[in-house]
């Protein structure tokens, strides 16, 4: 009975089945993929530098985006909520914000769909 009950628990909180992206992982991928990832400095956006996991940007043809990982997906959170509390009064965070897991990519302007599929296909542990 303690077993299913642990169980429960560690389902109710994300652990079974939710994927722990990695940095490293990642940023292998889009190289194979012909893409360059570049660390985030402090000037060009704070709050990817204070990542736990780490921060990368990437340009693509016609856009930029900017992956944050967090250890935790309460660091995810953290991450998720500080874009939203730090965006421009201008920006429509909810269209260049997304989040996977505990990655989040803050994209220049709004992702086309191959641009978005081939940073989310690179998402890897």
């Amino acid at each position: 009975m303690f077993a299913a009950a642990a169980v429960v628990v560690l389902t109710a909180c994300g652990a079974a089945g939710t994927p722990t992206y990695t940095k490293a992982g990642t940023e292998a991928c889009l190289e194979k993929a012909g893409l360059h990832p570049k660390p985030v400095t402090e000037t060009a956006d704070f709050v990817a530098n204070s990542a736990t996991g780490g921060a990368f940007s990437v340009e693509l043809v016609a856009n930029r985006v900017t992956v944050s990982f967090g250890v935790t997906e309460a660091d995810a959170d953290n991450i998720d909520q500080a874009y939203r509390r730090f965006k421009a009064s201008n920006v429509g965070i909810n269209d260049v914000l997304r989040r996977q897991g505990n990655a989040l990519m803050l994209w220049h302007v709004h992702p086309q769909d191959a641009d978005l599929a081939t940073v989310t296909g690179c998402l890897t542990k």
